[in-house]
């Protein structure tokens, strides 16, 4: 059985370090032999989640395309930007939109079960790791299930494509999307 790979990054930003870190681990997955469809949260018109807006005039068609598009995937590799040591607001809103139940659908069916990965990168030493461990208990409190190794690429240092050029860092970036490929074919099975 193919498993289905959804990918994205944390930021909306044109020219993110993130997407095209992204890229480069969905490029990972396929080697791997996963369905994976790339997005770019940009691509989604999400006004910042109001209660409010839910009740009337409802949830949003792009929230809805996003929720669906989630559902429809059994993993998620996604690229975190740090923003001030955190979650960036665009990562947090996408997941909090699409964390509310419509009528018919389970608690927290976006992501419950779902194996995620999580990588970043940043110009900094420390390749925005700081912000991984909040992305990490969100979607650990959403119950989804993170792979332990999570990535940071310090400095940026990655080719046009999104491949680290540090050695190590190619590897860990291998690790982690292989740990999210086979967790999420045995628990297919």
């Amino acid at each position: 059985m193919t498993i289905r790979v959804l990918a994205f990054s944390g930021s909306l930003r044109k020219e993110s370090l993130n997407q095209r870190l992204i890229s480069h681990a969905a490029s990972l997955a396929k080697a791997q032999g996963a369905e994976v469809t790339l997005v770019s949260l940009r691509d989604f018109d999400l006004p910042l989640f109001n209660e409010d807006i839910e009740k009337s005039p409802g949830t949003p068609p792009d929230v809805l395309r996003l929720k669906d598009l989630l559902k429809a995937h059994d993993a998620f590799l996604v690229a975190c930007p740090e923003y001030n040591s955190s979650i960036t607001p665009a990562l947090k809103n996408a997941i909090d939109w699409a964390s509310r139940p419509r009528q018919g659908e389970k608690p927290l069916e976006c992501f419950s079960g779902k194996v995620v990965g999580l990588c970043a990168t940043s110009p900094g030493a420390l390749g925005g790791l700081r912000g991984l461990f909040h992305v990490r208990d969100i979607f650990m409190n959403i119950m989804a299930r993170v792979v332990p190794a999570m990535v940071a690429v310090s400095g940026a240092s990655m080719d046009e494509h999104g491949t680290p050029t540090d050695e190590r860092q190619r590897g860990f970036m291998e690790g982690m999307v292989k740990d999210v490929v086979f967790k999420t074919t045995a628990l297919r099975r």
